[in-house]
């Protein structure tokens, strides 16, 4: 019984003492609130959990994405995972995978979903009678649950069914797509890695073709096979000349010394030394002044054909590199660079632990009360700020 203090006190100094307490319509109303919206629920909650909701079983397994350590012609030219600058490693795209629809059709398709999950006695955990494919999805991401460590590339899964066998079969069903996926991606860098290659391959053949052929050309025109070795035949020539000139200067020398000047042995030795001078210079002009209209001086030919040269050596190692690229391209299209890491297999629930009806419950419960609790302090906030 609570009392109340009055403001104004009698004559005699006493206060006056409240009444006794009386229950208003109000607090019936909270008294019914309560038990309709908190006790009942909670009631029929914990009824329907114990008494109606079907067993599930839990089947679990673990695994991650593995990759060959040594980098394959592929991956060098595609860079799929790392080099594709892609954001997204091939673990992530795998997680994102078996939640979405293309792996509940790929399941729903082989093993029935509607057949494993219809319970026609338990509405609330069981899939309807007739689902439309987003109710196949909604229902697939309550009873598939993945669980991604980033930091160590792991993925966990855990599937829910009514019978431990469908669980397990389920599980095993999304390891075998998620290798299929793999091995999808993997095609579709390796055939992106081989049409690179082969690109590369008919480029460099067509430039080396062209090199060769002006090469070719380049031999026609002039008539010289090799410039480099002719001119070193030249200079060889030169010399010889030029050590004939030096023998000829001094047998003229000796005959001046020797004999008299009307001498014709000493007008045949100055015209031989003419004639040797006149080669000499004829042979050094050939090498640096225009000796031909249409070839030019036969430097700038060897300048030319050290540039052809040196184009046809590019063209045959820009080759050879693309060919080796081919051929690796070739090689890793035959290997599997990707693969599933199982390190726990499907598991075959022995006991039921789902539902989690005592968890369940508390939850209800909790959730119920707070709920009730918020209602009536936000009815008693509003009635005494009238």
């Amino acid at each position: 019984m609570s009392t109340t203090i009055d403001d104004k006190a009698e004559p005699s100094g006493k206060y006056k003492t409240a009444g006794p307490a009386r229950v208003k319509s109000r607090h019936r109303a909270a008294l019914l609130s309560f038990i309709f919206l908190v006790l009942l629920p909670w009631i029929t909650s914990t009824i329907y959990l114990y008494a109606v909701a079907h067993d599930q079983y839990a089947s679990h397994s673990g695994f991650s994405v593995s990759k060959e350590e040594t980098q394959s012609a592929t991956d060098l030219l595609v860079g799929l995972t790392a080099l594709s600058g892609s954001s997204s490693s091939d673990t992530e795209v795998l997680y994102k995978f078996i939640q979405g629809r293309q792996m509940m059709l790929a399941v729903h398709e082989k093993l029935d979903m509607q057949r494993m999950y219809y319970r026609a006695s338990d509405p609330v955990f069981s899939l309807t009678k007739t689902p439309r494919t987003e109710d196949l999805e909604k229902y697939w991401n309550r009873v598939v649950k993945v669980f991604y460590d980033a930091s160590s590339g792991l993925i966990e899964l855990r599937v829910l069914a009514f019978e431990a066998q469908d669980a397990q079969d389920i599980a095993q069903t999304i390891l075998d797509e998620s290798t299929r996926m793999l091995n999808e991606l993997t095609k579709v860098a390796r055939a992106d890695g081989m049409s690179y290659a082969r690109i590369e391959l008919n480029h460099s053949f067509e430039q080396l073709k062209r090199a060769r052929q002006a090469i070719t050309e380049f031999r026609t025109r002039t008539q010289l096979v090799d410039p480099l070795t002719d001119i070193q035949g030249r200079t060889g020539l030169l010399t010889n000349l030029q050590t004939q000139l030096a023998e000829a200067l001094i047998e003229q020398d000796i005959l001046i010394a020797s004999v008299q000047e009307n001498d014709p042995r000493i007008t045949q030795a100055k015209r031989r030394i003419e004639v040797i001078e006149t080669r000499i210079a004829e042979e050094r002009d050939r090498f640096g002044s225009i000796e031909d209209s249409q070839d030019g001086s036969y430097s700038t030919l060897v300048s030319e054909y050290e540039a052809l040269s040196v184009d046809l050596e590019y063209a045959q190692n820009n080759y050879l590199a693309a060919l080796g690229t081919h051929d690796a391209a070739a090689v890793d299209a035959q290997r599997q660079s990707r693969y599933l890491a199982t390190y726990e297999t499907p598991t075959l629930a022995d006991s039921a632990q789902y539902p989690q009806r005592a968890m369940l419950v508390m939850l209800i419960s909790g959730f119920l009360l707070l709920s009730w609790t918020i209602g009536i302090l936000l009815y008693y906030s509003i009635r005494d700020r009238r």
